[in-house]
């Protein structure tokens, strides 16, 4: 073994079992998910108590399991996964028969415990009872052990807010051949690709430009997915770097609340908000105790942008349809930037919230000396007196 057989074994070694974990995450993930929807629609459907419950079932649940990753949105997710994807009921009795061959006697007896009654005594020839849609799957559907074993939670997610069964087999054959990931199958959905492939004369050649440009699946594109990061228990805050600035911020928040005024609590940083299938930041995140609503603040290091304030009216929309409580007041929105002009600001903010203001924040400045101290350094004597005397006579 020469040396750049040894580097070529560890890459190896290193690409096949990150890709083998990304795997089991997947599917450990997917598992989970769609239990949890199955159990969701079986106490919507027969729950003794679930009148009680009524439509704030998910609020209720997420209130209670008070853990991230369960937030009423995602709870609607989950149950959808089920309602769309019933017939995986295949895949996930046979996913947790076969994991526990991996787990502790103890630890398998109770995941198979936790399991339905109907997924125990499961009979992998007799699946037709699993597909509660009122047709039997069209023979053009997706089979369920590619979906399970190809498609990660993510684009299953994604596929499920597809309406149209064909429409969605389209894109679920596509992503799998092409080992899409979701952010390029959300490319691919908002590039029309179904419809410009029912209106193409050459089929063959679009598909192929469309794999050849497409971004492809790796592990790292399920292992540093903020679904799985939840699902693994890793604090995002681990992942996820802070601008300078935010980090500046909270690093004299003492001072920069007082700044703010009085009555602001801090609550969040980075705060990720999921809408729909996509990611957001929210910068800082405060509450207020005098007028009891939420405050999200938006950093931005340039002059204001028309587009800066669609997103933080996007943020506040999101506290107020998820996280206001009854007794809660609207969220107010502030968008600090180092300019902005007064004319854009008012065009771009007129008929968004009247919570949402636009500032202007300062840098501490350098000295006169410090200045002084920098010219010297970084421009020659000759430089230097000739842009003063530049200065001089624009001055006079």
């Amino acid at each position: 073994m020469n040396f750049d057989s040894l580097v070529g074994r560890i890459k190896v070694i290193h690409d096949a079992l990150q890709a083998q974990a990304a795997h089991a995450v997947n599917l450990s993930l997917t598992t989970r998910n769609w239990l949890i929807g199955f159990y969701i629609v079986e106490f919507e459907q027969h729950g003794e108590d679930r009148a009680k419950y009524g439509e704030k079932l998910l609020n209720r649940l997420s209130e209670k399991i008070n853990s991230k990753g369960f937030e009423p949105r995602r709870l609607r997710e989950f149950r959808q996964l089920y309602t769309t994807y019933p017939h995986l009921a295949t895949e996930v009795a046979k996913f947790i028969k076969t994991s526990h061959l991996s787990l502790s006697e103890s630890m398998s007896s109770s995941i198979w415990r936790s399991a339905p009654a109907k997924l125990q005594s499961f009979d992998y020839q007799e699946n037709d009872k699993w597909r509660s849609a009122p047709a039997k799957l069209e023979d053009w559907a997706t089979p369920a052990e590619s979906l399970f074993r190809r498609l990660n939670y993510t684009c299953l997610s994604y596929l499920t807010c597809i309406e149209d069964p064909l429409k969605r087999a389209f894109y679920e054959q596509e992503a799998i051949r092409g080992c899409w990931t979701s952010r390029e199958l959300d490319r691919q959905v908002s590039s029309l690709y179904y419809e410009r492939m029912g209106l193409s004369k050459d089929k063959k050649t679009l598909h192929t430009l469309t794999a050849k440009n497409a971004q492809q699946l790796t592990p790292k594109d399920i292992l540093h997915n903020p679904v799985a990061l939840e699902f693994l228990g890793i604090d995002s805050q681990n992942v996820y770097t802070e601008t300078k600035l935010e980090t500046a911020i909270l690093n004299n928040l003492q001072k920069f609340l007082m700044e703010m005024g009085r009555g602001f609590c801090f609550e969040d940083r980075q705060k990720r908000i999921l809408i729909d299938q996509d990611y957001y930041k929210a910068d800082l995140i405060f509450y207020h105790r005098i007028l009891k609503c939420h405050v999200i603040i938006d950093l931005k290091t340039d002059r204001f942008r028309h587009e800066y304030a669609s997103q933080l009216n996007l943020y506040m929309n999101y506290y107020k349809h998820e996280v206001m409580q009854d007794d809660d007041n609207p969220p107010i929105g502030l968008l600090l930037c180092t300019d902005y002009g007064e004319t854009t600001v008012q065009y771009a903010t007129e008929g968004l919230s009247k919570n949402l203001f636009v500032s202007k924040y300062r840098l501490q400045l350098p000295t006169e000396e410090e200045i002084r101290q920098y010219l010297l350094e970084n421009i020659s004597e000759k430089d230097f007196l000739e842009l003063k005397e530049e200065s001089e006579a624009d001055t006079r």
